[in-house]
């Protein structure tokens, strides 16, 4: 099936952080871009500049990554966050706190952004076989000690998370 162009943008913005990653990309385009303002709009000036306009161009393509890589979107959004955060202190006020508040929303979107998961088709249940066998337990886990009678029974993490 042949989709449109704004169906197609829609899709692939759709399968990442896109709003994470663009406010990350604004916020690092901002601080980068301050250091290189006019004097009468600068707080500090010269080799003070540097570290602005590298916690801009990181942030940039952190915002990147989350964008073209989004299985990297947890670490991108946690660095995202923690260079908005230093860019206060070493950068023009993060920006005069613009980018700094810009990034940090940033990289909260990329941190919490899941994939969207295809909603399963009603009669995928009701399609299986009655007669399929029932898969084996697993063996249960050998243990050094005893669980009291008062242990509550492992809970599967809904999430899919491994012990």
């Amino acid at each position: 099936m042949l989709l449109s162009r704004g169906g197609r943008w829609r899709r692939w913005r759709r399968g990442r952080p896109f709003w994470g990653g663009l406010l990350a990309v604004l916020a690092g385009a901002w601080i980068c871009v301050l250091p290189l303002a006019p004097l009468k709009i600068m707080l500090q000036q010269g080799v003070a500049g540097i570290p602005s306009v590298l916690m801009g161009i990181v942030m940039i393509a952190l915002g990147l990554t989350a964008w073209f890589s989004p299985a990297q979107r947890t670490l991108a959004g946690v660095l995202t966050t923690l260079i908005a955060t230093a860019a206060l202190v070493l950068s023009n006020l993060g920006g005069f706190l613009v980018g700094t508040l810009i990034g940090i929303l940033g990289g909260g979107l990329m941190f919490a952004w899941q994939p969207y998961a295809a909603p399963r088709a009603r009669g995928s249940a009701a399609s299986e076989p009655a007669s399929a066998p029932a898969p084996a337990p697993a063996p249960a886990p050998t243990q050094e000690f005893e669980p009291s009678p008062t242990t509550a029974p492992h809970q599967p993490d809904p999430q899919g998370a491994q012990p």
